[in-house]
């Protein structure tokens, strides 16, 4: 984190890739302050004259010098963020909250499900995964997006569909005639996946429904709940829970969170951030 966690720190963007029609995964050059952070966490991400942002880090934890964002346009914010363009400066405070809990994984099958621009947050997951791949048993990886034109790093999903050591698998909820994969939610690969239900680990990000259904039916394959985590990055403005906008029954999801196992979080996931 930095020294002063309210000062943004100038990064220029390096490259621009567009991911959909309303995406786009911006390359920041953090060579001159780089920022190591743990798969999971977020920055906010201050564009100059509009305002900050949340954004989950979605690069590779190995290389903290080049700082990775998939952005969504939903906003007054991610607007101008989305429209960046190379030697572009946006402004970065982070890494903020607690990631995912990748240390108590090894040793254990490894199912990570993604639903949308969900990908985004696991992607460094999944390269800590591939990374140290020796230190867990199976990994899968279960991909769903709306249509095929919504899928996020195509040409990444190629290529970890060839390696021999992971199981990916992806699906869309609406096909084209182009599309020669599954149809249908990304549950359903949930339900047919092979794993060990009593030596796994559920690590699941994408909207809110999709994720109950992913809880749902990791408990009802008998995965224990503490082995079940989810991302719930919500309405957070300042990243170091003094603003208030993400306290969620007694936690504030930038400090406690945004990552929770589903034992903690369960009997409140249905609440309202404040």
């Amino acid at each position: 984190m930095n020294v002063d966690p309210w000062k943004p720190v100038p990064m220029p963007v390096l490259d621009v890739a567009m991911e959909t029609d309303d995406t786009v995964t911006l390359t920041l050059d953090a060579s001159a302050h780089p920022l190591a952070f743990a798969p999971g966490q977020f920055n906010m991400l201050y564009a100059f004259g509009h305002g900050e942002a949340a954004i989950s880090i979605s690069g590779d934890p190995a290389h903290p010098e080049r700082l990775v964002h998939t952005i969504r346009r939903v906003g007054k914010v991610t607007t101008p963020l989305v429209s960046a363009e190379p030697g572009t400066v946006l402004g970065v405070r982070g890494p903020f909250g607690r990631g995912w809990p990748v240390d108590e994984a090894e040793g254990s099958d490894v199912v990570v499900v993604a639903g949308g621009i969900g990908l985004a947050p696991v992607r460094p997951l999944i390269l800590h995964l591939l990374a140290h791949r020796p230190r867990f048993t199976r990994v899968l990886v279960l991909v769903g997006a709306r249509t095929p034109a919504d899928l996020l790093f195509v040409e990444e999903l190629h290529r970890w569909r060839g390696r021999f050591d992971l199981d990916v698998q992806v699906t869309v909820d609406r096909a084209d005639d182009d599309w020669h994969g599954p149809v249908g939610v990304v549950t359903k690969l949930l339900e047919r996946a092979t794993f060990d239900p009593e030596h796994a680990r559920i690590f699941t990000c994408g909207p809110e429904i999709m994720m109950r259904f992913v809880v749902q039916t990791a408990l009802r394959r008998g995965v224990a709940p503490e082995h079940v985590w989810l991302s719930m990055e919500r309405n957070m403005k300042c990243g170091i829970g003094l603003c208030g906008h993400c306290q969620w029954g007694p936690d504030f999801l930038c400090k406690k969170g945004p990552v929770f196992s589903w034992d903690v979080i369960g009997e409140r996931f249905a609440m309202e951030a404040l």
